[in-house]
């Protein structure tokens, strides 16, 4: 069964939705997709590697962390965990926190497959289970946060254990994707709805009661996000689609792609004093 069966999911509404309606559609959407999600993408993301988004952008690549070794680092929204256990075969300390321990069990399974164990943490993003100043990086490659009701909260507990003159470097959905449907087709390129409209996309079951739910900010919010929580934000990436990528990953195609930046990649430091 899909998770939308599995979940009841009947209908798609447009409303507002609170931390923790949020937070619950998110841990019931995960622990019934785990399964599918890992069988659809695991090849796309490794089991030990660590890949930015569906454009394939790899941290071996980028260099956006930085050098790992003997840093303390956090993966924000691990899922599965390929990029914490990525970061512990380059010498890091590596922690991964989800929020569905479905996703923990499979990343615990791979842990004892690859001979690669981190440290699984389950909570979410919104209150860290970790006291201040206790890492020295943290990264989130398309985790928690499109799926909290107020990101502001996420990046003010990232600065919280971030030890000064850390990195936090998170990927999410190019925020112009909002106006766009989900089709990797033509269909996918007529503008939908507004960039400005800030309604979270909610499905729902036969009571009303989300059962997934994904948060729009602007890219002006993002911004001003990250720096309310004291960072200073210094680079935002947009992969390109890379020739001769063929490979269709949701609403990710080689013809939206061609056209207009499907992810966003934010890097920030939080200043030494």
């Amino acid at each position: 069964m899909t998770a939308e069966e599995l979940l009841g999911t009947v209908g798609v509404a447009r409303r507002s939705v609170g931390a923790g309606e949020s937070q619950r559609a998110s841990r019931l959407w995960w622990d019934a997709d785990a399964a599918d999600y890992l069988q659809e993408h695991g090849s796309d993301i490794g089991d030990a590697e660590f890949v930015w988004g569906p454009e394939g952008l790899r941290e071996d690549d980028a260099g956006l962390l930085g050098d790992v070794a003997g840093k303390r680092v956090l993966e924000v929204g691990a899922g599965s965990a390929p990029c914490a256990r990525w970061l512990a075969a380059h010498g890091a300390r590596a922690v991964a926190l989800d929020l569905s321990g479905a996703m923990l069990r499979h990343a615990a399974a791979l842990g004892e497959s690859t001979g690669i164990s981190v440290p699984l943490v389950q909570a979410g993003a919104e209150q860290l289970p970790f006291v201040d100043a206790s890492f020295d990086i943290a990264c989130s490659a398309f985790g928690a946060v499109p799926f909290v009701a107020d990101p502001r909260h996420v990046m003010r507990e990232v600065a919280r254990v971030l030890r000064p003159g850390g990195r936090w470097v998170f990927a999410v959905n190019h925020p112009m994707r909002w106006m766009f449907s989900d089709d990797p087709g033509p269909d996918g390129l007529v503008v939908q709805q507004s960039y400005f409209d800030r309604t979270p996309y909610v499905e729902v079951d036969e009571t009303g009661a989300a059962t997934y739910v994904e948060h729009h900010r602007t890219l002006g919010d993002r911004v001003r996000d990250v720096v309310a929580a004291g960072f200073v934000l210094t680079d935002i990436v947009e992969p390109e689609w890379p020739e001769g990528r063929e490979r269709v990953w949701g609403q990710w195609s080689p013809l939206r792609g061609a056209l207009f930046p499907g992810t966003a990649i934010f890097v920030c430091t939080r200043p030494l004093t």
